[in-house]
This record gives structure tokens, C-alpha cells and sequence, in this order.
């Protein structure tokens, strides 16, 4: 059979879809990069915020055009809000999260069926959900009770994945030639303290880094209070990626506390400082939500002042999103949409401000530049990639070099935060 893949979301919803799709290469299907020639068409979705709700509904009416098709949906949308996507016009299939990780053999009815025989080899996913790194869910759910956050209800309480299972992600993925390893989960730095006996995210990524083969390892999104400084001796291994995302959300002392966040302003940032001292060129960038209820103009201001101060890399900018069944959805003095979006809009300023000045450091250096996709720019062909410290650099070549790894001189900025460079030969 062939299937198609797309997906709204994280890079843990990116996992899950190549997850998948190694299981039906190695059952025999194929994956295709256009839906209309697909037999069965999977989506994952997601409900991080109201937006994210919204573009799952979308892409799944989008999907639903195509007549004859088997229109499979899965993730934290479909999870909570069943009977809606259910009514969907095309949806034949609805996966909650539970059920997910058996997905494909529930689908062909082999339940029993284990893969440990077949012939399991990532194939990179074809089409615009296309990736030369590979990402690895090494765990999923979170014990935490942020009090704007859905996914946790979505995704139950915080499971580890087996190291076994994780290496033989890793292998498959080793085998089918991914440059880099990303691991990937929702309480990421919480892996292996369900296990028995109980580990550490420290002690995973020394186990995966045992294996030489293995060119560049990275951490998505890791929480504050899942970081020490005796983690940060691991950035002794070169091959561990230089860039951390450690979600902030606020820089409010009040608004953080109101969001059942276990961090301080003040404790986040002796956190970044340590790291930044063990880990030379780290790139530390960071998640802020604004308007949350209650955020006056000088909680934004206080948050401003203490972004501006952290120098961050990068980051992402949220509006507070009110998604029914969390508690902050029902808190007092919810901030006006247009006050939220022109929050938001500053906050973005201040992020393009130290991305700059943090980019500007490395021009006329050398970096290496693992190439991922082909982009059109001004008329001209330029492979765009990521050094190890997630800066992102554009190269003019005629040579497709897409999961290779280059020496690159790091010359110019453009004004979309990307460095322009020039390949060493």
C-alpha cells in the first residue's frame, strides 16, 4: 500500500511520523511525497494552543479532498477532541494517543507481529515533512502541572521509552545514513526515572554516545529543573550538539508562579550561567508566553528586562492561548487579543535583537554545517543547513550536499536570522 504523512506540531510529532513510517517500509509499503496517489493518508495532530488546534482541523479538511482515500488521524487534537474529528468529512480512522505506538500493526490487524526480524531502516520521509535528522521519542507524557499546558492531559503522565527500543531507533536511523540524532520527547530530561532501577537523561546520552558512529547527537526542548552543572560535563564529547532549548515562558517572578512553573527568574538564570561557563559555545534559546492572565504592564516589562538580560540565541514567542480544560483557561483578568498580539510583536523584537548580536559573533569564523534542504533565494540555488549550535546558514552551491556534513566560512547576515556562507572546498 502506499501512505502519505503530514503533521501539525513538535518535533515529538515528527518522531512519531517517522516512527511509523520505518514500521511500514520494513512491512513491505511504500511512502509517498504526493498525497494523491496514497492509499491511506495519516495525520498527527496537535492542540498546543488554539492555533495549532485549528491548522490540525484544516489540514485534515484539506486532506479529506481527496475522495477514496483512508484518512487516519492520530496525536493531542485528535486525543482530546475524538468526537469532533470524527465528524470531520473524510475521517475514517481516529488513533488516541494510548493506542498510538501501535498504530500500523493495529491497522493491518497484527497485533502480535514484532519487528525485531523485519529488515528496519529509517528512510527519510519524502515530500515537505522531508528531514535529514533524525528524531528519536525517547519519551512521552510529563508529571508536571503547568497550569496553561494541554499536552500533559493530552499525553497522561510521563513514560520512558526502553533503551532498547531507543537504540534500535538509533540504528535504524544509523543504518539508513542520518547524520544527527535528535532526542525527542515531551519532559525530555525526565527519561528513566520511571524505570527500574531509576536513571537519568545523563545516563542515556552516554549510552547512545558508546556508539562511534554517531556524527552529532542533540536534546530538543529540556526543562530548567532537568539540568544541573554535572549534566554539563557531557558537553565534553564533541559530537553533543552545542545548543540547549530550555523553556523559560515568562520573566515575570509573579506570572511564572501563576503558571505552577518550578523555576525563578533568578534560579533560571544561574542555571544558563553555569552553562554557558561549561559549554563553549552553547546556544541556549528558550520558549515566552505573554498576555497570560493576570500579565500587567510591568510583569511584561519585568519580562522584557529579563529576556533582553539572558542574551538568548533565539526563542519562540507565544500569545497565551485559553485551552478549554487547563486551569488557566478559567483564571481572572484574561489580557485583551490585541494587547496579547502587541506583546507578543515586542517580545519578537527583543528575540531578532540578541539572535543578531549572537550571529554576528561568528561571522568570519569557520563552522561545520550539516546540510538538510535545497532553498531559492533571489534567483540563486543555496543549501541551507545547521552548525552544531542550531545556527542556521545558506551556501550557494550546484552540488546537492543535503545529509552531508561541510566546512564553512560564515560571512554575511541576512535579514531573516540566517548567516550567509561560503563552503571551504
Amino acid at each position: 500500500m502506499n501512505f502519505y504523512f503530514d503533521m501539525v506540531g513538535c518535533r515529538l510529532n515528527q518522531s512519531e511520523i517517522e516512527t511509523m513510517a520505518n514500521q511500514l517500509h520494513a512491512l513491505g509499503h511504500n511512502i509517498l511525497s504526493d498525497p494523491s496517489q496514497a492509499d491511506v493518508i495519516i495525520i498527527n495532530t496537535c492542540c498546543v494552543t488554539a492555533k495549532a488546534a485549528a491548522d490540525s482541523r484544516k489540514m485534515i479538511r484539506h486532506y479529506a479532498a481527496n475522495p477514496g482515500d483512508k484518512l487516519v488521524v492520530t496525536g493531542c487534537w485528535a486525543t482530546l477532541f475524538s468526537e469532533e474529528a470524527a465528524s470531520l468529512p473524510g475521517v475514517t480512522n481516529i488513533v488516541a494517543n494510548p493506542q498510538k505506538e501501535n498504530l500500523v500493526l493495529d491497522f493491518f490487524n497484527k497485533k502480535g507481529l514484532t519487528l525485531n526480524d523485519c529488515k528496519y531502516i529509517r528512510h527519510p520521509i519524502p515530500g515537505i515533512r522531508q528531514r535529514t535528522r533524525a528524531f528519536i521519542k525517547v519519551q512521552d507524557g510529563c508529571d508536571e502541572h503547568c497550569t496553561y499546558c494541554i499536552t500533559r492531559i493530552a499525553r497522561g503522565i510521563s513514560k520512558s521509552l526502553s533503551l532498547d527500543v531507543i537504540k534500535r531507533e538509533i540504528y535504524a536511523a544509523l543504518e539508513g545514513e542520518a547524520a544527527e540524532i535528535v532526542l525527542s520527547g515531551v519532559q525530555l530530561g525526565s527519561w528513566g526515572k520511571d524505570l527500574e532501577p531509576k536513571q537519568q537523561i545523563g545516563d542515556l546520552i552516554a549510552s547512545i554516545l558508546e556508539d562511534q558512529r554517531i556524527k552529532r547527537l542533540r536534546l530538543s526542548s529540556i526543562e530548567p529543573w532537568d539540568l544541573d552543572s554535572e549534566m554539563f560535563d557531557l558537553w565534553k564529547e564533541p559530537r553533543l550538539c552545542c545548543h540547549l532549548h530550555i523553556p523559560l515562558q515568562s520573566g515575570s517572578e509573579k506570572i511564572l508562579k501563576r503558571m505552577a512553573r518550578r523555576i525563578t527568574p533568578a534560579t533560571f538564570q544561574a542555571l544558563v550561567h553555569t552553562a554557558r561557563e561549561k559549554i563553549n559555545g552553547l546556544a541556549i534559546t528558550t520558549d515566552i508566553i505573554v498576555g497570560f492572565p493576570g500579565e500587567t504592564d510591568e510583569d511584561f516589562q519585568e519580562s522584557i528586562e529579563f529576556v533582553t538580560k539572558m542574551q538568548f540565541s533565539g526563542g519562540h514567542v507565544f500569545s497565551f492561548s485559553a485551552m478549554p480544560g487547563t486551569y488557566a483557561a478559567t483564571l481572572p483578568d484574561q489580557v485583551a487579543p490585541a494587547l496579547r498580539k502587541k506583546r507578543s510583536q515586542i517580545m519578537r523584537d527583543v528575540f531578532s535583537d540578541s539572535q543578531e548580536r549572537f550571529l554576528g559573533k561568528y561571522l568570519g569564523q569557520l563552522a561545520n554545517v550539516l546540510w538538510e534542504k535545497i532553498d531559492h533565494k533571489n534567483g540563486e540555488t543555496y543549501l541551507s543547513g545547521l552548525t552544531d549550535n542550531y545556527i542556521r546558514v545558506l551556501a550557494e552551491c550546484s552540488k546537492d550536499l543535503r545529509n552531508k556534513i561541510s566546512p564553512v566560512k560564515l560571512i554575511d547576515l541576512d535579514h531573516q536570522g540566517n548567516i550567509i556562507g561560503e563552503i571551504v572546498a
